[in-house]
């Protein structure tokens, strides 16, 4: 029995409460961005305490339903409270949907007689901040290099706060990185290599570009990577091609592989030399992890928090930025080429890029919160 097993069975219990792991409530619906840091740092937890019990807050909208219930956790529904990015009539309407909110978010954690709240942003941690105030201890993470409004609710009242990067906004942030899967922080690339590029169909023996964007914003990349396709396969560099769901391949050539959408993302990793693709605070935690150099190409809109997301890796010589009105085929040949056909510029940005990450997020933030349990215990 481990240290942490020890703690929290039997030896940090509040009066009155019987001897069991802590019940640890995680807040990050929505979007993938906020559910699989959630979801990566529940793993760390129950890894660390194994009698630990997680509950999920979510809600039917996104891909809370999808995502949480098939990792094995609980997931209890809390009414959606989306915050208006500008003023609008759904403004006047928010406070009676947080309050809705947060009255059944105190009623999960009295059902799951909660010892802590880690909340990770988006629409459903702004209620969870609130039904926890003052009843149960909060931990709040960031991923993204500038807080979004839940998070710096949440922050005011927190007994820790977390951030992926240096300069988030939320004041004594401690800087931990984005609590990652283990499949993807543990990845043996060069020993998975030639089976993942058998899955995908990918040659053997050829440098292999990987590029996504997701749904949304891919279609800048698609249309740039089509016009490039042709000059990478003369320079004997394949492609491994996520366009989107709403997207559209390039045309098909041998030693193009195009997918909708790859579900097997470490095998991806592994079968890649480099990466092209957008730069949020996931897929750049992501790629730096397994030690890939990437092209990263901010989406244009929102705050710029994505070209933030990466300029800690590009400053490490780990990555590129390129703007993305000026992402062109041109401009992915003049990148890419030069790159994926020097082995030793591959590798000593693949280092960099490896150095500037926390593959140990994990942890680091579940052994926060089990410190905050340790202290109010």
């Amino acid at each position: 029995m481990n240290e942490l097993t020890q703690r929290f069975d039997v030896g940090s219990r509040a009066p009155g409460k019987s001897a069991r792991g802590p019940s640890v409530v995680i807040a990050g619906g929505g979007s993938a961005g906020h559910i699989e840091p959630a979801l990566a740092f529940a793993d760390a937890v129950v890894r660390l305490v194994p009698g630990a019990r997680i509950t999920a807050l979510g809600t039917e909208r996104g891909l809370d339903t999808t995502l949480i219930p098939a990792r094995g956790y609980p997931l209890e529904l809390i009414p959606p409270v989306p915050l208006p990015r500008r003023p609008s009539g759904d403004l006047l309407k928010l406070p009676g949907r947080v309050r809705g909110a947060v009255g059944r978010v105190r009623e999960v954690l009295a059902a799951v007689d909660a010892d802590l709240v880690v909340g990770f942003g988006g629409y459903v941690a702004l209620p969870a901040y609130l039904g926890a105030r003052g009843r149960v201890p909060i931990v709040v993470h960031e991923a993204n290099a500038r807080a979004g409004l839940a998070n710096k609710v949440g922050a005011r009242f927190a007994d820790r706060v977390a951030a992926a990067v240096p300069g988030s906004g939320l004041s004594a942030a401690e800087v931990v990185g984005i609590p990652l899967r283990r499949s993807v922080t543990t990845l043996d690339r060069p020993g998975l290599r030639l089976r993942a590029r058998h899955l995908f169909g990918l040659p053997r023996g050829e440098p292999v570009l990987l590029v996504f964007g997701g749904s949304q914003g891919a279609r800048t990349l698609n249309t740039a990577l089509a016009a490039a396709l042709p000059r990478l396969r003369r320079a004997g560099i394949a492609v491994l091609h996520a366009y989107g769901k709403n997207g559209t391949p390039a045309d098909p050539m041998p030693g193009y592989v195009g997918l909708p959408y790859i579900d097997q993302m470490h095998m991806a990793y592994a079968a890649a030399d480099a990466v092209l693709g957008r730069a949020g605070a996931m897929t750049v935690a992501e790629v730096s992890a397994v030690g890939l150099p990437a092209v990263y190409v901010p989406l244009p809109h929102g705050n710029g928090e994505q070209a933030l997301n990466a300029q800690p890796v590009v400053d490490a010589g780990g990555g590129l930025l390129v703007p993305d009105d000026q992402l062109t085929g041109e401009r992915v040949v003049d990148e890419l080429a030069p790159l994926l056909t020097n082995p030793a510029r591959l590798l000593a940005m693949g280092r960099a890029a490896r150095a500037s990450g926390h593959a140990d997020a994990d942890e680091r933030l579940a052994r926060m919160a089990l410190d905050v349990l340790a202290v109010r215990a």
